[in-house]
């Protein structure tokens, strides 16, 4: 039973490590992310409307979020715990999280945050964009990206910490030995 966040700056790695914690734990990892970019491949109304606020380097509305987090962690597979990577992201989020766990008499395990060097971060996600292809990943809308979680998501440490929910994990090296750092940091949290 582990309910968890995940969160850092874009590009520290959190997709690739919320799939192996998953794993790890049995539990589904949901990506807000990911739930945008199928609706924008599928050309959802939703999609449409993510993508164009995603294209000039913003976040999508509370609401929408909101909306689609809640309803996801209604769904059956959701019962032993999950992993949420991509939210939340503003304190505003962190209250709605609360009322949904809430609602469900549960609560969150702990919040794992992977701590990055910016511009190592940059380097990696200027790479990720040339070889995916992803168009809307330039210099700008990454600077843009970390500038909007440094002032938005990054409080949220703050919240969790006094909360003693807080789990900081150096997300830079190997992605074994990140995995390794997480494992060890989650297991210390059960135990």
């Amino acid at each position: 039973m582990m309910r968890l966040i995940i969160f850092g700056p874009p590009g520290a790695g959190k997709g690739t490590q919320a799939t192996r914690i998953a794993e790890r734990y049995g539990i589904p990892a949901i990506s807000t992310g990911d739930i945008f970019r199928a609706n924008i491949r599928g050309e959802t109304p939703l999609g449409l409307q993510v993508k164009e606020i995603l294209a000039s380097g913003g976040y999508v509305s509370d609401e929408i979020t909101i909306a689609i987090v809640a309803d996801r962690l209604a769904q059956e597979d959701c019962l032993p715990g999950f992993l949420l990577d991509g939210f939340p992201r503003t304190a505003d989020q962190v209250a709605a999280l609360d009322g949904i766990l809430a609602d469900r008499d549960s609560s969150l395990d702990a919040v794992l945050e992977l701590t990055v060097d910016e511009d190592a971060v940059v380097a990696r996600l200027l790479r990720r964009a040339e070889i995916e292809g992803r168009v809307d990943d330039t210099e700008e809308v990454i600077r843009e990206r970390m500038a909007i979680y440094h002032r938005e998501t990054a409080p949220l440490a703050a919240i969790y910490a006094e909360r003693g929910l807080l789990v900081q994990v150096d997300g830079l090296g190997e992605i074994d030995e990140v995995s390794e750092r997480i494992g060890a940091a989650l297991d210390n949290r059960q135990h």
